[in-house]
């Protein structure tokens, strides 16, 4: 009796201590200037560039150096379930990614923990 009356209660703490947790969003506005970093591993893992077969396939350069240090800004963001926002990146000079692709999408706080993205 001892044993399930310490089992339940565990559960109803740990219950407890779940929903006390929140998910923190990062305040983001539309217009709001980024710039592209150098990954710490050979790709990007959170800003979401074409794979390079479609790049080449679409007459681009695939060529991943020549987005370090760009600037770019939000034009678009969302919040997904899972409590992470997904920003659509545009680029601030006018030009396009790798001569193809007008917009790419991040997971904005990944990014900004993993250094791909800074401020």
């Amino acid at each position: 009796m001892k044993r399930l009356l310490l089992i339940s209660l565990c559960f109803l703490g740990g219950g407890l201590a779940l929903q006390a947790q929140q998910t923190q969003q990062t305040s983001i506005e539309k217009g709001t200037v980024f710039t592209i970093s150098e990954p710490v591993a050979d790709q990007y893992r959170y800003v979401l560039f074409p794979r390079k077969n479609f790049i080449i396939k679409r007459g681009g350069i695939a060529n991943l150096k020549s987005v370090y240090g760009k600037e770019v800004e939000v034009v678009d963001y969302a919040y997904t379930d899972e409590g992470d926002t997904r920003v659509t990146l545009k680029r601030t000079d006018g030009r396009k990614f790798f001569r193809n692709f007008k917009t790419v999408d991040a997971y904005l706080e990944d990014a900004l923990t993993a250094g791909e993205l800074t401020k």
